[in-house]
This record gives C-alpha cells, sequence and structure tokens, in this order.
C-alpha cells in the first residue's frame, strides 16, 4: 500500500504549487481605450489650443474629457449669448425709465394693432413650452431607467466575481486543512494565495460599493438637475398665463427674467447632454471592440484578470496535471487489485474500480464533467472506497490481516487529504477557468453592447433633442413676452381683456 501512499504525491504538490504561484489573481495592465477607433475621438481639444485630440478613449485623460465637453458647444455658446442679449435688453430698459422714454419704443406703434394675434401667439408658444418640458420629464426619466440599468449591470459583474472569489477561498481554506500534516510548506503556500485572494476580493468589493454609491450620485444628480429646473420653469409658464390675464406687469416681469435665465441654464443643460451622449456612444464603441476584439481593446476595469493566451496555457496545464493524475491512480489502484487478489466486481462501486477523469485528451485537456463511464467514481469518493480495507490503529496486525485489511489508518488518512483536494481542486476549476477568462467581465459587456448600448443612447439623445427644442421654444416665447411688454407699455388694461381701455 506503501505506492498507493505516494501515488504521484509529487504531481498533486507540483500541480498546487503552480496555481498558488502563478499571476492568477493579478490585476492584467490596463491601457484604457482602442487604436481601431482612435479617428473617431478626433474633436477639437480647447485646452491645446482647440487642435484635434489624437488619443484614444481614456476617461483620465483631461484632454480626452475637455475636446468630448467641447461637443456641446452649441449649448454653451447659445447660453453666453442669451445672456448677453438679457444683459443687453436690461441696461436697455433701464437707461428709457431712467431718461422717462418709457413710451418712446420703435416697435410700440407698429405693434398695437395686434394685440389679439400676439396674444395668440404667447399663448400658443407657452402651451408648445409646457409641452416640451413634458417630453423632457418624459425622456429624462427613460434615461434614468436605462442608467439605473446599466449601474446594476456593471455592480452585478463586480457581485459575480466577489462571489466566485469567495467560493474559491474558502475551498482553498478545506484544502490548506487537509494538507496541514502532510505538507506544511503547501499549506503556507495556500495561505499565502488565500491572503491574495482576499486582498483582490476586498478591492472589487470596494469598487461594487463605492462605484455603485458613485453611479447612484452621478444618476440622480442629473436626473433631480433636470426635474428642478423643468418643474420650476412649468411653475413659471402656469403663473405667466395668469399674469397675462390679469395683466399684472410687475409679476410679468419677474416672471420673464427668471425664465430668461433658466432658458441660459436649458442651454447649458443642452450642452451638457450632448456631451453625456457622445461620451456614452464612444464608451459603447469601446465595448463593441472590446466584445468582437478583446485582445486589440483594454478597458480600465478594476477586476481580476489576465492574458487570454497566458490564461489558457494555465487552465490547460491544471486539467493536464489533474488528468496524468487520475490515470496514474488508475493504474495503481489495477496493479494493487490484482496483487491483492481483490473482487474487480467491487461491491461498493458496482463494477471495475475506476477513478472519474473528468479531462479530455491531450493536447487541450477540456474539463468534461459528463465525459466520465457509467460505474466510475469521483476521486473523493476513493476514501469511502478505501475505507472496508483500513486497518484502524486500534485493531492488532493480525486481526486486521484475517479481515483482509491491509491500509493502515495513516496511510488511509494521507490519501483522503489529498482525494480530498484534488477534488475540491475539481469542483472550483470552472470558477477558476472563468475568472481566469474573465468571463464575468466579457458577459457583462456583451450585455451592454448587444442590450443596453442602443437603447441608453437612444434615451440621452432624446433628453438632449427635448432639451433643444425647449431652449429654442423658449427663446422664441421670451421674444414675444418682450414684444407684449413694449406693446402694452404705458397702456390699461382692465383684467381678462385683450385690448387695452
Amino acid at each position: 500500500m506503501a505506492s498507493i501512499n505516494s501515488i504521484n504525491r509529487l504531481l498533486l504538490v507540483s500541480l498546487i504549487c503552480f496555481l498558488i504561484s502563478s499571476s492568477f489573481f493579478k490585476p492584467k495592465c490596463l491601457v484604457l481605450g482602442s487604436l481601431l477607433h482612435e479617428d473617431s475621438f478626433k474633436r477639437p481639444d480647447p485646452l491645446h489650443h482647440f487642435k484635434d485630440y489624437n488619443g484614444s478613449f481614456d476617461v483620465t485623460n483631461k484632454h480626452y474629457i475637455a475636446s468630448t465637453a467641447f461637443t456641446g458647444v452649441h449649448g454653451y455658446v447659445m447660453a453666453g449669448v442669451w445672456l448677453l442679449c438679457g444683459l443687453g435688453f436690461g441696461i436697455f430698459v433701464a437707461v428709457k425709465g431712467l431718461t422717462g422714454g418709457s413710451a418712446r419704443f420703435p416697435l410700440r406703434d407698429s405693434l398695437a394693432q395686434h394685440y389679439l394675434l400676439l396674444f395668440l401667439l404667447v399663448l400658443f408658444l407657452t402651451s408648445v413650452a409646457i409641452i416640451a418640458s413634458s417630453l423632457v420629464i418624459s425622456a429624462n426619466q427613460s434615461t434614468l431607467r436605462r442608467t439605473g440599468k446599466l449601474k446594476e449591470i456593471v455592480v452585478g459583474g463586480g457581485d459575480v466575481a466577489v462571489q466566485k472569489l469567495g467560493k474559491v477561498t474558502k475551498t482553498l481554506k478545506q484544502m490548506q486543512v487537509l494538507l496541514l500534516p502532510y505538507d506544511k510548506e503547501i499549506s503556507s503556500r495556500l495561505n499565502t494565495t488565500m491572503d491574495r485572494l482576499r486582498k483582490e476580493s476586498h478591492t472589487i468589493q470596494h469598487f461594487v460599493d463605492q462605484g455603485g454609491r458613485s453611479i447612484n450620485q452621478i444618476i440622480h444628480s442629473a436626473y433631480i438637475t433636470h426635474v428642478v429646473i423643468i418643474t420650476i420653469n412649468l411653475l413659471m409658464l402656469m403663473a405667466s398665463l395668469v399674469l397675462l390675464i390679469l395683466h399684472w406687469r410687475p409679476g410679468l416681469f419677474i416672471i420673464t427674467f427668471c425664465c430668461w435665465v433658466l432658458t441660459i441654464v436649458f442651454w447649458l443643460s443642452t450642452g451638457v447632454d450632448f456631451f453625456i451622449y457622445n461620451f456614452a456612444d464612444d464608451t459603447c464603441l469601446i465595448f463593441q471592440d472590446f466584445d468582437e476584439n478583446p485582445q486589440t481593446n483594454t478597458l480600465a476595469l478594476m477586476l481580476p484578470c489576465m492574458n487570454e493566451t497566458y490564461s489558457t496555457q494555465m487552465m490547460t496545464e491544471i486539467g493536464f496535471s489533474i488528468h496524468n493524475y487520475i490515470i496514474e491512480l488508475n493504474t495503481k489502484i489495477a496493479v494493487i487489485t490484482q496483487l491483492v487478489g481483490l473482487n474487480a466486481q467491487s461491491e461498493a462501486s458496482g463494477g471495475v474500480i475506476q477513478i472519474c477523469d473528468p479531462f479530455s485528451q491531450a493536447p487541450n485537456h477540456t474539463y468534461i464533467p459528463d465525459s466520465c463511464p457509467p460505474k466510475s467514481i469521483l476521486i473523493g469518493n476513493l476514501p469511502s472506497m478505501l475505507l472496508r480495507f483500513t486497518c484502524q490503529n486500534k485493531d492488532s496486525p493480525k486481526e486486521c490481516s484475517s479481515n483482509g485489511k491491509f491500509i493502515p489508518e495513516d496511510s488511509y488518512n494521507m490519501v483522503r487529504a489529498y482525494s480530498s483536494s484534488i477534488q475540491q481542486l475539481i469542483n472550483i476549476y470552472p470558477d477558476l477557468k472563468s475568472l481566469s477568462e474573465c468571463k464575468f467581465v466579457k458577459d457583462m459587456v456583451s450585455e451592454l453592447v448587444w442590450h443596453q448600448c442602443k437603447p441608453l443612447k437612444v434615451s440621452i439623445r432624446l433628453l438632449w433633442a427635448s432639451m433643444l427644442s425647449l431652449s429654442i421654444v423658449m427663446m422664441v416665447l421670451e421674444i414675444f413676452w418682450v414684444a407684449k411688454a413694449i406693446q402694452d407699455w404705458g397702456r390699461s388694461f382692465s383684467a381678462c381683456s385683450i385690448t387695452p381701455n
């Protein structure tokens, strides 16, 4: 039985040492961006004298952020123009009031014949502005749902990694306990590996917690900002209709001033929304490229990934080692069975005693758990098969010999420890393969590319388009409000009347 005690023990040792000494959980060195779509990011960079940004997608690069933010320049410029127009009109009105020329506006006499038309135009444009505001609220709700779904997928990918790392760590802990009495060096290395795994798990958990909160803050900040400014605008529009009918000029001036300021904010928001749309489009482009060409595209994901070529080599080596170990074990069992004259038809197994080998032949050594013969047993069940042949320390040699028990208890315990360790390693092999190939990252990216990117971009673009429409409508409306103010200047109206007294 000494041969069973030493069945490829060195092979198992080398297998475990290979696993725990590898850089399996070392984060991949990541470079943000993709050279395949570098031309897609060529935009004027205000931080570089408005020369084109020629770099790649890189959220840590201020030049990329500045060039992408500059795509919303139409909104920023219009906000500035409208601010200057407001200042100019305010100065003009103030000068007219101080010089006593309040009744000498050039257009006043021209507008005097169109009270009903101007009133209807203001009423119509106010109604259009209310409708446009409602569209913004609807698009804002849609964007909130889409970005919330995006957050769930990203955070969910991190949760999957944490769960898999936790399962692997728990298994290695069990292996450490089993092997400690027989190989303290491996036990020590397993302990080092578990510390590394816990560190990686804490890093990812921190990413999930902090990243989830940060994403929540960004999503809800943008959502609340739109809700607040649109709600205020709706209140102002409703109030303007009432004040327009009541002809309360001070209130109308206040409403006009507030809506003028809101329109400036709307244009700024339009620019920011277009910037966010372009950023989302860039991100989806990178995700799509990663989904199609993961080896030529890298993303800044704080998750434990490794080079695909190395991961394939490593998992093949693990499969090769376990495959050879089980083949050698089956060979030794057959030899010992013949030597001691055991019945080939074991009552416990119901057939020839054979250890299940879940790995294919060379060169790939693919893990195929359903490929075992029907009468084979799992390597983890080998100790229960050998228990009937184990001589307990409390039994005398003569008693053990008469009962056909030829395996010493100490040898049995060693076989149980190593067999159980190999079985646990086989059990976590799918998780190891998933982690080594960053499958959870690839699944997350595929979900984003095929199911989330398009509707997310559509919702953000609708939000931008509705904000753009509202900004234009509000500008036109305020121009007509000014015309109405000029038309009514110096005249007296009865409540609910359209023409002056």
